[in-house]
């Protein structure tokens, strides 16, 4: 994992603060910032990690006082109640001070921050966060479920299009977080550039034309060889001559998407200089039955000879939910030895190697415990 908190761009002047869980949407932002800068001059655009607030608190303090000149603040991955408490007076201090706050995939306490135009998600008599229970559904995951609200997510933004008013900016709040879920350079920009055109106070940047998000593969293959690195082709993945055996490797789809994939790439390429052939898959979101089903087992038999998990998640669930029962049904049906490798996914190499634990407490919480 990256260090956080960089500002791109020339401060002071018109900032945009990301505040997410890791900082893997910092290489999107400083790939497409010099673009989005000459579009739009005196832009600035900063990243902070949470992860990394607990063994350097100055990253928060930078976090917080990058908040308080925020023109636009989106934030997102923000559940463990440790980085709540940490930044949620920070946001609500500046919450009626911005142009846009904008709260996603996160505790209700941080979506509750929300406020694009007309729609406040903190308001005691807005029907927002109702309708949004209801759109999450159970709070028991599925293949099912996450691919239903996918599809939703996706089909909203266009039904909410000929709702005139407070629904337009409700559209935006669904449009923001397709871009995000799909994280690519492209969907970065086009983010960013949809917020300003909306949101921002410079009339000058107001109203310009922005691509709608790109899709993306729910669930596909990636190997750094590909040209276009992603495909649902899987006769596509190069092959080493004489292979000894397969290995079906599971990855993250948003460190796929921001091609964030260095760690995945190494590993790649050590199994390869072995002689083994490699189907490094990815699903959306933290189940990772539809890459199993999809690539690695099917009506012929198993396709591969061992399984390597690079997530750091559990197989089913996530964080915040793990189906065990389910998973040892899968690795049963699958039968193959299978090894879960767990990256450093809430702390900097330097961090890491300082420390005598290994883990640390973020990644013990929530890849292990």
């Amino acid at each position: 994992m990256r260090d956080d908190g960089t500002i791109i761009g020339r401060p002071p002047g018109y900032s945009v603060v990301i505040i997410t869980l890791d900082a893997h949407a910092a290489g999107p932002c400083e790939r497409v910032a010099a673009r989005l800068i000459n579009d739009f001059p005196g832009l600035s655009i900063s990243v902070h990690a949470a992860a990394e607030w607990g063994e350097a608190p100055e990253k928060l303090e930078r976090a917080q006082a990058a908040i308080s000149q925020a023109g636009i603040v989106i934030t997102s991955l923000l559940f463990l109640e440790e980085h709540i408490t940490a930044i949620l007076p920070a946001l609500q201090a500046r919450r009626d001070h911005c142009d846009a706050i904008i709260g996603m995939i996160s505790d209700a306490q941080i979506v509750k921050t929300t406020r694009m135009g007309s729609l406040d998600m903190g308001a005691p008599s807005s029907g927002t966060m109702g309708f949004l229970k209801r759109l999450r559904g159970s709070s028991k995951p599925s293949t099912e479920s996450g691919a239903k609200k996918m599809r939703l997510l996706r089909r909203l933004p266009r039904l909410l299009k000929f709702i005139p008013g407070k629904a337009q900016d409700l559209r935006a709040w669904f449009l923001t977080m397709q871009y995000w879920l799909a994280s690519s350079d492209e969907n970065v920009e086009a983010m960013i550039r949809f917020l300003l055109s909306r949101y921002a106070s410079n009339a000058a940047w107001r109203g310009a034309d922005v691509a709608a998000p790109k899709d993306y593969p729910e669930t596909g293959l990636y190997h750094p060889d590909l040209k276009d690195r992603i495909t649902i082709d899987p006769a596509k993945l190069p092959r080493p001559k004489g292979a000894t055996g397969t290995v079906g490797i599971l990855m993250m789809r948003s460190y796929v998407l921001s091609a964030d994939t260095a760690h995945y790439d190494a590993v790649i390429r050590a199994l390869e200089a072995r002689g083994l052939a490699v189907i490094p898959a990815f699903a959306s979101g933290l189940d990772a039955r539809p890459a199993i089903d999809t690539f690695f087992s099917g009506t012929n038999g198993r396709k591969i000879d061992a399984l390597l998990s690079l997530t750091g998640f559990s197989l089913v669930g996530g964080p915040a939910y793990n189906d065990n029962e389910t998973a040892v049904k899968v690795l049963t049906a699958l039968d193959v030895p299978y090894i879960s490798a767990h990256p450093l996914e809430f702390q900097t190499i330097e961090q890491w190697e300082a420390s005598a634990q290994g883990l640390g407490p973020i990644e013990t919480t929530m890849l292990i415990a």
